[in-house]
């Protein structure tokens, strides 16, 4: 039975996301001979911004391995929803500390992007893990006025590969109608075990079937935790 919301006069983040937490992701493209000295500017910017601001957290950090290849992932957690991401927002432009790493950190970059999002209840929020794990993290961009029926879809669709599942996100500032789903394994052949197992598992294959018309474009990077990821 899929879980129904119904839409009724609420806004579709109300109606997904139980939390007022706000969720930052940023993606920065690397120059490859720069990957050294961003990697050291990066961990010395986040204990910084730890110190200097006591409701942003970072959440996980990774490399991407396969996929768009230099890319660096971030994710930051804002305790206090909208109003203390907008603190660290303005603390960012003012701080002499924050805004020298942030100068000296886009000599290394091709390319920056950021997105503000929240959690989908069903999934709950992503904890630290053990050491030695990996990431795959799948991004899609929903058609308009369908991020509803995915979550009615994949509130159920999770369970059924719950021991791999670490996080799920949708935008809300950036690019629109844009989902995340973050999963570890151990390695590439335990992800396509994971993968087979939930075929063979009632449902899943209704879930899949009920998605794969929302979507309008998909992408999937396999990702390795930096030193300083709090999720290893």
């Amino acid at each position: 039975m899929v879980r129904k919301i119904d839409p009724g006069h609420d806004s579709h983040s109300k109606l997904l996301s139980a939390s007022e937490i706000i969720y930052e992701m940023q993606l920065h493209s690397v120059n490859p001979e720069h990957i050294d000295p961003y990697l050291q500017n990066y961990e010395q910017y986040s204990k910084t911004a730890s110190q200097k601001s006591d409701g942003a957290e970072l959440v996980g950090s990774w490399r991407v391995e396969i996929g768009d290849q230099d890319q660096f992932i971030h994710i930051w957690r804002y305790k206090h929803g909208y109003p203390h991401a907008h603190q660290f927002l303005e603390l960012c432009h003012t701080d002499k500390d924050l805004q020298n790493l942030i100068k000296d950190r886009i000599k290394f970059l091709r390319h920056r992007e950021n997105q503000f999002m929240l959690s989908f209840s069903f999934w709950g929020h992503p904890e630290p893990r053990g050491d030695n794990n990996m990431y795959e993290m799948r991004s899609y961009v929903l058609k308009p006025g369908t991020m509803i029926e995915w979550g009615n879809n994949w509130a159920r669709g999770v369970t059924y590969r719950k021991e791999s599942a670490v996080a799920g996100f949708f935008s809300q500032i950036g690019q629109l109608y844009m989902v995340h789903h973050i999963w570890s394994y151990k390695d590439l052949q335990m992800r396509k075990d994971i993968r087979d197992a939930a075929w063979r598992k009632p449902g899943w294959d209704e879930c899949v079937a009920h998605t794969v018309p929302l979507i309008r474009e998909m992408q999937s990077r396999w990702m390795a935790p930096t030193s300083f990821s709090p999720i290893k």
